[in-house]
């Protein structure tokens, strides 16, 4: 059975605040969009992922979905329905799996039960018992509601792509809440199978914060240690932390020789086990001459991330009898704090000397020690 994932992406989500549709509004670092994508993206039975967007939403999902195989992006309409009725008449295979953006963690069992249920069923969707009392709300509380044989459904939910399509073409009753109603309208069975509370939706500020607070729980905290040393040679400035610092020599590197960033980059990668800068950037590659050394910062950010990985803290000590640290340090920190998407406060620069000892003593060059601080884990 070829499955294709359909990721509906197209909504204004303007309950959730921050000045940004929800789908593209981080969550432990990421878009809720690429978490929703990557879930379904990594799942042996998942084919292909496609995502369907809103009106000038182009340029927002391309950032957020950045080196995602999802394909072209298809464009939504004004209501869900018309957002369905389009991807799926651009997709093919035998199923589909419509999938809400809003709702960015998907276990992998899930996605088992759904796609096994389609053997019996023309639809199948994940859902949940209802364990709170209901009840009316009018003045205040009224008469309670039954709620054996309630519960709660998710997405994604799994279809048959060709019943789904025939399904859709009969539905007439304005626009349906999900594709489960548009297959029993049409006389089509739907199977119940077990959810996830990790599958509940994303839609006010409060359940941005459950999201960060479970995502947390679910990661491990992991340290990196990182070391750099560059000799003194030639004019200056010199490269520390991104930022230009004058003085009147420069440092040897096959890159900018930026200590700290190089520093930084391997107690990231370190902390991820992912290697060394050395192997990710090999000196002996032309490529790298010369290279501004935040591309070496981002290449290890972008990696973490891409891993389900949580930067909470990036520490580095400058080693050196000049040039002073102190008139540059907000500079610095500002700088890393941006290549590495984190605030301010997520990142510190001390300086030190050696009294006079040793190689940095003697002036004959700087080195940084850097200490990053993550979480990670398998979600």
């Amino acid at each position: 059975m070829t499955v294709t994932a359909l990721i509906m992406a197209a909504g204004k989500g303007e309950r959730a605040g921050h000045g940004v549709p929800k789908q593209f509004r981080p969550v432990g670092g990421k878009p809720v969009l690429r978490w929703a994508a990557e879930s379904l993206i990594r799942h042996p039975a998942v084919h292909s992922t496609r995502i369907v967007i809103g009106e000038n939403q182009q340029e927002q999902a391309a950032a957020a979905l950045d080196g995602l195989d999802v394909g072209e992006f298809i464009a939504g309409g004004a209501e869900r329905a018309d957002s369905v009725r389009a991807g799926l008449a651009a997709i093919g295979g035998d199923a589909v799996l419509v999938h809400d953006a809003a709702r960015p963690f998907c276990p992998a069992a899930v996605v088992d039960r759904l796609v096994a249920a389609l053997e019996f069923f023309e639809g199948a969707a994940p859902v949940l018992a209802v364990g709170d009392t209901l009840a009316h709300i009018g003045d205040g509380l009224e008469e309670p509601v039954d709620r054996s044989g309630l519960a709660r459904v998710q997405t994604p939910q799994a279809f048959r792509l060709e019943p789904l399509r025939q399904a859709y073409a009969q539905w007439q009753s304005g626009s349906p809440t999900d594709e489960t109603t548009v297959l029993r309208a049409a006389g089509m069975k739907v199977a119940a199978v077990e959810g996830d509370p990790a599958l509940d939706k994303l839609t006010l500020p409060a359940d941005f914060r459950r999201a960060e607070q479970w995502l947390a729980g679910r990661l491990s905290p992991r340290t990196g240690m990182g070391f750099d040393v560059h000799a003194f040679a030639g004019e200056g400035p010199i490269m520390l932390g991104g930022v230009e610092v004058p003085h009147a020599r420069g440092l040897a590197g096959h890159s900018d020789a930026d200590v700290v960033l190089h520093a930084i980059t391997d107690a990231l990668l370190g902390a991820a086990g992912l290697g060394d800068i050395g192997e990710h950037f090999p000196p002996a590659d032309p490529q790298w001459k010369g290279a501004n050394s935040s591309l070496f910062l981002q290449h290890a950010v972008d990696l973490l991330r891409s891993k389900g990985a949580m930067i909470d803290h990036l520490d580095c000590t400058v080693i050196a009898e000049e040039p002073k640290v102190g008139p540059h340090r907000a500079a610095i920190r500002e700088r890393i704090a941006e290549i590495a998407g984190l605030g301010v406060d997520q990142v510190s620069i001390k300086a030190t000397t050696t009294e006079g000892l040793g190689f940095t003593g003697r002036g004959e060059g700087i080195a940084a020690q850097a200490v990053a601080s993550i979480r990670m884990g398998f979600l």
